[in-house]
């Protein structure tokens, strides 16, 4: 399962895309994160379907100092050959 996540609020200058690639990769996830110009965070994760459910909640809960206001996510098709969840400047 692959799905695309673009999370809006408090998430830029805390340390929360380092935070998405720890809660990816403890998942066994691959995929990426960024930051948006507009402040949000957003990226893709795939992997089996609970661990990507389970990714998708600790998005959404799981860092002390974010504050979320939104969290979207849409289902992609699967892409084949990525061995990481990286981080994209």
């Amino acid at each position: 399962m692959r799905v695309s996540f673009k999370i809006s609020g408090v998430v830029q200058g805390i340390g929360y895309r380092w935070f998405v690639v720890n809660a990816a990769s403890g998942l066994g996830l691959t995929g990426l994160v960024r930051n948006r110009p507009d402040g949000s965070v957003e990226g893709e994760a795939q992997g089996d379907k609970t661990a990507v459910e389970k990714f998708i909640l600790e998005l959404k809960t799981g860092h002390p100092q974010a504050e979320i206001l939104s969290a979207e996510t849409a289902r992609m098709e699967e892409r084949k050959g990525e061995k990481d969840f990286i981080i994209c400047y």
